[in-house]
């Protein structure tokens, strides 16, 4: 058996999985399936696919056992490991003037620095890569496994502009490696994090022009502002948007927009939130997003929240509180005092909704916080990056009574109740005793929320870790 390079730690063993059934515990580790090594979780996936499985396992003292069995082919092991990359995360070689990780809090979580350009992750969770660092045998891993789509950082289309703004030379190679992704058959997102006076005005057009052209296999278009926090030491003079270079972005778009719609019925070209915030306009409708392809990277997360918002409305009757049960600590017909926590950018938004249910509760009364971040410095507007102190020194420094607070479910990191600034949720609930604190993720939570609080609870256990994803996902041939 001897030494592997590399192996899968399990973290978690869920009750009634096959993984169970075999015995492993947290602590274990995958070395090898049929005789073959795994790098990730792809590579498990794809070597689980047999119906007859040896299974190499080191168990916590060191001690390796062969465990051999039959399965279904599509019988899952259901282990949940400490990451899903085994040989390790590939690291980000570039240097870029934007870089958010170089722009950390020294006494941030150190999990926030690690700068990831890794595929693996791009296929698995969507996190975007640069494909700076790829090579042929990644594409033809990617050909062979199926792993599509992909998330990839464009930032612009001029190879010489990209090479300066990534800080490498191999960048201004992005047309050749979006074409040898194409020919893996993969499709992919792309996303541009636009700079004022760098990349937008006709760069902006160019690379708008030259994604469109790549459709299908290009699958959508997001630009976003650049964030700066107050950390930024790199000496290129980054410019952030104003109001009118945000409305100038904004007409850029939906020029784009509008003709996309009507050859396609597809909008494809989306912005962030922060564009409709700074030039004071309402963000697009629901059916400009065609489904969120990228609400995970933040666009579209006002007109979905909005959307939940409406969703959650419409299938309520809000008129009264339900009756409050033995155990909660308000009666519905008491005087209930809320504060609602949100970063700065989206505050006007909660204020307006809120407002809509006091005036069907007058038990209700509502208290909405904008949270400035002085963690990364307040143009750093966020909920998602709002730190627990920050939290705290506010809500600590308002007076008036407090029945409960809502805080933003994206400022805990995802599976555990910790803060960036690592600070627990329990902790957090102690500096404020005899107040119930629950997060809120979305429209419909924060609608629930209001009209129901006796009865609100945000139950957050069942989230999970790394797992691999079906292995009919990507492992089977394309017909």
């Amino acid at each position: 058996m001897g030494k592997h390079r590399y192996a899968g730690e399990i973290l978690r063993v869920p009750e009634g999985t096959l993984a169970d059934e075999l015995g492993l515990v947290a602590g274990d580790k995958i070395l090898e399936i049929n005789g073959m090594e795994l790098r990730d979780i792809i590579d498990l996936s794809f070597a689980f696919a047999d119906e007859e499985i040896d299974l190499l396992v080191e168990h916590a003292d060191g001690e390796q056992e062969m465990i051999s069995f039959d399965k279904d082919y599509d019988e899952e092991l259901g282990a949940e490991f400490t990451s899903a990359v085994f040989d390790g995360i590939r690291r980000c070689a570039n240097n870029c003037y934007f870089c958010f990780v170089n722009m950390g809090a020294p006494e941030a979580r150190k999990s926030l620095a690690i700068k990831d350009d890794d595929y693996r992750l791009s296929f698995l969770y969507g996190n975007f890569v640069t494909l700076t660092n790829m090579g042929e045998a990644d594409f033809r891993r990617i050909e062979q496994f199926h792993l599509s789509p992909l998330y990839v950082s464009v930032q612009c289309m001029n190879p010489e502009l990209r090479a300066q703004m990534l800080r490498c030379k191999r960048a201004s190679e992005i047309a050749k490696q979006l074409d040898r992704l194409e020919a893996a058959g993969a499709d992919y997102h792309t996303q541009v994090v636009l700079c004022a006076g760098l990349n937008d005005g006709a760069e902006l057009e160019r690379t708008i022009r030259e994604i469109v052209a790549r459709r299908p296999h290009a699958l959508s278009l997001a630009v976003v502002p650049v964030g700066v926090t107050k950390y930024r030491t790199d000496p290129y003079p980054l410019k952030q948007f104003d109001a009118a270079g945000a409305a100038s972005v904004i007409d850029v778009a939906e020029r784009w927009q509008k003709k996309l719609r009507e050859e396609t019925g597809r909008t494809f070209l989306y912005l962030g939130d922060e564009f409709y915030f700074l030039a004071g306009r309402d963000v697009p409708p629901e059916d400009w997003y065609d489904g969120f392809p990228q609400l995970d990277n933040g666009i579209g997360l006002t007109r979905s929240f909005l959307k939940d918002w409406a969703e959650a409305r419409d299938s309520h009757d809000a008129s009264t509180f339900v009756a409050a049960e033995e155990g909660n600590i308000v009666d519905a017909n008491e005087s209930i005092f809320l504060d609602v926590v949100t970063g700065t950018s989206v505050a006007p938004i909660f204020e307006r909704l809120a407002r809509t249910i006091e005036k069907e509760h007058p038990e209700l009364h509502v208290r909405v916080v904008p949270v400035e971040n002085a963690f990364f410095g307040s143009t750093v507007n966020v909920s998602g990056l709002l730190t627990a102190r920050d939290i705290l020194a506010v809500l600590q420094s308002m007076e008036g009574p407090r029945t409960g607070v809502l805080i933003p479910e994206p400022a805990l990191r995802a599976g555990e109740d910790i803060f960036l600034d690592d600070m627990t949720l329990a902790s957090f609930r102690a500096s404020l005793p005899n107040v119930r604190i629950e997060p809120v993720q979305g429209g419909a939570d924060y609608y629930r929320a209001l009209t129901d609080w006796p009865h609100y609870h945000k139950e957050r256990a069942g989230e999970t870790a790394y797992m691999w994803q079906s292995n009919a996902a990507y492992t089977k041939p394309v017909e």
